[in-house]
């Protein structure tokens, strides 16, 4: 497992801009006049989380993620890790407040013998492989069986199963208009493999499902691939789904449809013309990986029969008592994530993965927030993020508003742009290139990377945050630019969309 590699970024208001429109933060100028400043505060994290955040704290101002990173009152720091790099008191000492949004980094362990074969891995890995991530591009996923087992059910687990199953020529089409973030390297792999049938194991039901219906419509429509369910899964389903939310119910019609109903003449001829499956496994629980005769590598999957107890949310999956065993050449746990202690400072819920808090106030330390799974739990959907992260960034401004945070000017990141500079850190740093001569990395605005930078991978996977700061910023080159002068520390695409390594100097954003 890399190391971490927490992005981090804030916003600090010069002494020229100007303050939220009235009514939206009335209290800035009574609590911070001396100073004619609005006060400085820090999100550590740039997914949405984040970004849901910063929005909201910047409401009336901006409305996008991609407006949020060019405003003028928003930097960005990428390539730090906090608590490595900088402590979370050095960024409060620095900040008047300190938002934590990085998510869930690590990946739920299965806890079952025969986890440690070759042939298992995350989904969490073996997504970060195919999307270029540094810390995953040593992850050579074998892909010469023909079956392959996903333990899971979300969004996630759908996902891996449409890459193993979508067509090679389908996903180069894709890179070639650059709708994917797939590198040339994984589509190479991908071409050659023998994977025909994906199976996505749940311990519960039809109903229980953690996908949505979006991905389920694109995964039944895949091009070269049927579905398989089994009609038994759902037998009295019809009735049990009247009183459900609407998005569950409209979810469990589709899988009910594709499982009970006979296909159209159009439907029936192309799913009998499908080369490759996939189907849904229910009421089955993973006790134990099973080895290949010579114990080298994963061969099977051994399964507890379940059944379903309790009602609504107090539903759970209880084993039956009876076993079978699901044979497959690759195994991919897509069990759900859990975030880390990002420092000693924070308090932190190890049993539940979370940081304690009530409304985002992290518990027993004031001026320290958290929003995003870090606060909740790796649970919901961008849409859940994005109403979990206002909330948050509405109880900072409730604080603020009651002089709850600290008064007076603080440095921002001034002070540590300072600090880490004083640590080797600094923009105008030495850039280690994979090729071990040296590259100079110049600032040109706000963002910055600092020197621990390697072209294939260095510690804490630095290359992340530099694809999220191309997310953010919008004005990353992806191809090959002709123009000399600055284009020339962004000439050379790294295995596809969203990924350049240097070769020059690289003037940011």
């Amino acid at each position: 497992m890399a190391s971490r590699c927490w992005r981090w970024w804030g916003w600090s208001a010069r002494p020229r801009t100007r303050l939220p429109p009235a009514g939206s933060t009335p209290s800035f100028r009574h609590h911070f006049s001396t100073q004619e400043k609005t006060p400085q505060i820090c999100v550590v994290g740039s997914g949405p989380a984040g970004f849901y955040t910063a929005q909201h704290l910047l409401k009336n101002v901006i409305n996008t993620f991609t407006q949020t990173a060019h405003s003028g009152r928003c930097a960005f720091w990428g390539n730090v890790e906090v608590g490595r790099d900088v402590t979370v008191p050095e960024l409060r000492e620095a900040y008047h407040a300190v938002v934590l949004s990085y998510g869930a980094e690590d990946h739920r362990a299965l806890e079952i013998p025969g986890e440690e074969l070759p042939g298992v891995c995350s989904a969490r890995a073996f997504v970060g492989w195919y999307n270029g991530l540094p810390e995953n591009q040593e992850l050579e996923p074998d892909l010469s069986c023909d079956t392959a087992v996903i333990l899971g059910q979300g969004n996630v687990a759908l996902d891996v199963a449409r890459i193993l199953l979508t067509p090679p020529e389908h996903l180069e089409a894709l890179l070639l208009c650059q709708r994917t973030d797939i590198t040339k390297a994984a589509l190479g792999v991908l071409r050659q493999s023998r994977v025909k049938t994906v199976w996505l194991v749940g311990r519960r039901g039809p109903l229980q499902v953690a996908f949505t219906i979006k991905e389920l419509r694109e995964m039944i429509q895949l091009p070269g691939a049927r579905p398989i369910l089994d009609p038994v899964d759902f037998l009295g389903l019809q009735d049990k789904i009247k009183e459900v939310p609407r998005p569950r119910k409209r979810l469990t019609e589709l899988l009910l449809r594709t499982a009970t109903e006979k296909p159209g003449p159009e439907e029936a001829a192309r799913q009998a013309s499908a080369s490759r499956a996939w189907g849904l496994r229910f009421f089955r629980s993973p006790q134990q990986v099973l080895p290949s005769p010579d114990g080298r590598r994963a061969a099977g999957v051994r399964l507890a029969v379940t059944r379903l107890e309790g009602v609504d949310e107090a539903t759970r999956a209880v084993p039956t008592g009876d076993m079978e065993d699901l044979p497959c050449g690759l195994v991919l746990s897509s069990i759900g994530y859990k975030s880390r202690p990002v420092d000693p400072s924070v308090p932190f819920d190890s049993k539940l993965g979370v940081i304690p808090n009530v409304e985002g106030r992290v518990m027993d330390v004031p001026g320290l927030y958290c929003s995003g799974w870090v606060k909740r739990g790796p649970t919901g959907v961008i849409a859940t993020t994005m109403t979990d992260s206002f909330l948050t960034g509405q109880m900072l401004l409730q604080d603020l508003k009651a002089g709850l945070l600290p008064s007076g000017p603080r440095p921002g990141y001034a002070a540590i742009q300072a600090l880490l500079s004083s640590r080797g850190l600094g923009p105008d740093a030495e850039v280690l290139g994979s090729g071990g001569s040296g590259q100079s990395l110049s600032q040109t605005g706000r963002s910055w990377m600092p020197r621990r930078w390697s072209g294939a991978r260095a510690r804490g996977s630095p290359g992340r945050s530099w694809w999220i700061l191309r997310r953010c910023c919008a004005s990353w080159a992806t191809e090959p630019s002709p123009s000399p002068g600055p284009q020339q520390g962004r000439d050379e695409c790294w295995e596809g969309k969203g990924w350049v390594r240097l070769s020059g100097t690289l003037h940011l954003c």
